[in-house]
């Protein structure tokens, strides 16, 4: 990263030893070499199946022995999602996962899927939130020329998940999503929110 001439500032490293579940919002593919690089040893990232069709990255991917789950439909993806929870518990692992579920196209955030939530409720691992600010400026949706833009990658205090209960799956979304709204910067907050911090998304 320093090569390609993209200064870093990462903030709240003392957060960053935790066996959880890292989460982060996603509008570039550096995000992808960010997570992999701040996460501790014994960290996997999880992703749909088909990631093993991406060229080079997919087969790396699936070699390292990172978690795919199916998400061809409602029944599978739950199976899936269940199987990834009991991989971690039993191996001591943390987790990588983008809650957006997909890469923002311009750098705004977008609302989170429940999939992070329900891996915490089975593994009771903390979540810890990883703001990613300027990727979206370094490396841009369907580019590949590398900008050299200054990235701040800061680590938010661990949410504990101990005493979640599967009825407010919802209320931990918002919840969690509303942290995100907080600590970004204006130009990469979803549209209409203002400095609210109000969504209402899951």
């Amino acid at each position: 990263m320093w090569i390609l001439g993209n200064p870093i500032k990462i903030e709240g490293t003392e957060y960053a030893n935790e066996r959880a579940i890292y989460i982060s919002n996603h509008a570039s593919p550096i995000d992808i070499f960010l997570m992999m690089w701040l996460t501790p040893t014994g960290t996997v990232g999880i992703a749909k199946k088909e990631i093993i069709w991406y060229p080079l990255f997919g087969q790396l991917y699936v070699l390292a022995s990172h978690l795919r789950i199916d998400r061809s439909n409602p029944t599978a993806a739950v199976e899936s999602m269940k199987e990834a929870a009991r991989t971690v518990v039993k191996n001591n692992l943390s987790l990588i996962i983008f809650p957006e579920g997909t890469r923002s196209k311009n750098g705004r955030l977008l609302p989170f899927k429940k999939g992070f939530v329900h891996l915490a409720l089975q593994t009771r691992r903390p979540i810890v939130p990883m703001v990613l600010t300027g990727t979206h400026l370094a490396w841009r949706k369907g580019s590949l020329h590398v900008r050299p833009a200054p990235l701040t990658v800061k680590y938010l205090p661990p949410i504990r998940t101990d005493d979640w209960t599967a009825d407010r799956i919802d209320d931990y979304v918002r919840m969690v999503h509303d942290v995100y709204v907080k600590h970004l910067p204006e130009s990469q907050r979803p549209l209409g929110l203002g400095n609210s911090g109000n969504s209402s998304n899951s």
